[in-house]
């Protein structure tokens, strides 16, 4: 197949666009750079210029390819104060390869999350989130756009991804924790430490989304966290064991000082089963688990202490 993918570039995408040709595939890449354009070309894909607001170009590369991957979402902003915005640009883009894909049955896959989903809960494939106006749901409402696309000719399917992606060269929420430990001179984790993060590492993630491509069914609703939730406190541990810095709790009513941008999502406890998406897609995740990941100290290198 001549998969499109957006986010070709990034963490996620990096790790697709090699299992995608590996497997056979032919990858067409959105590259916003030069840059961006030249890795994937090195790494044997080609690539379009454009970005996720260029939306013509979306449905013109889309309805040329025999399906999509959409990954890309504008994090630089979301994370900046104003997730609406993201989110919002991100169904404008959704919506446009809906138009493109519609009645032709090809696979669609886009990346979403957690949020909205009940906290507390092990969550599975069939629980579906919240939506209640708030930034946050409107993220979780175009994944509900994607799963409606199956009642229109189209082979969509959400894939949920884990909060944390990890592995050698994460600079999300793992790396932002080390940060935080190491500006801090301690190790933090938010009152008791028991909210539990699913995780998965992203070789794992992107085998996942490659066999949505192949083989998801319509309407597939797909959970990429190879372990239902790791304690927050077991995570910290590690990082105050590497960095040889205390151990601590952060009261509530202090997380916002001591872990800014963080402190939201440290409170989130949200575990998740991948039982129905490993029987469906015969996904059996292989490589290391979060706290086996960090002992491995790439986390903790120079390079990752600049990121």
């Amino acid at each position: 197949m001549r998969v499109f993918v957006t986010g070709a570039s990034g963490w996620i995408g990096s790790a697709l666009v090699p299992e995608l040709i590996d497997a056979g595939h032919q990858v067409v890449g959105l590259a916003r750079s030069e840059e961006s354009a030249a890795g994937l070309d090195a790494a044997g894909a080609s690539s379009v210029r454009g970005t996720v607001d260029d939306l013509d170009l979306l449905k013109e590369t889309a309805a040329a390819s025999d399906g999509v991957v959409h990954l890309a979402f504008k994090h630089d902003i979301a994370f900046s104060g104003d997730f609406r915005a993201a989110a919002e640009a991100d169904r404008r883009a959704v919506d446009a390869f809906g138009d493109a894909l519609t009645g032709t049955d090809r696979p669609f896959v886009i990346a979403s999350g957690v949020i909205g989903l009940r906290p507390g809960h092990l969550a599975t494939e069939r629980d579906m989130p919240t939506i209640d106006g708030s930034p946050a749901s409107v993220r979780a409402a175009t994944s509900q756009a994607v799963l409606a696309l199956a009642s229109r000719g189209v082979r969509s399917s959400v894939v949920r991804l884990s909060p944390t992606c990890h592995g050698d060269g994460d600079n999300g929420f793992m790396a932002a924790l080390v940060a935080t430990a190491r500006a801090r001179g301690a190790s933090g984790y938010l009152g008791d430490g028991t909210q539990q993060w699913p995780a998965v590492h992203r070789l794992d993630a992107a085998r996942l989304f490659r066999l949505a491509v192949e083989r998801a069914p319509a309407g597939s609703v797909l959970h990429g966290a190879a372990e239902d939730g790791v304690p927050l406190r077991d995570v910290a541990e590690v990082i105050g064991r590497h960095l040889d810095v205390p151990v601590v709790s952060v009261a509530p009513e202090d997380a916002a000082d001591h872990f800014t941008w963080l402190s939201t999502f440290l409170a989130l406890d949200a575990r998740m089963s991948h039982t129905v998406t490993g029987e469906l897609l015969d996904w059996r995740p292989t490589r290391a688990g979060l706290l086996e990941d960090l002992d491995k100290g790439h986390y903790f290198r120079e390079t990752a202490r600049s990121a």
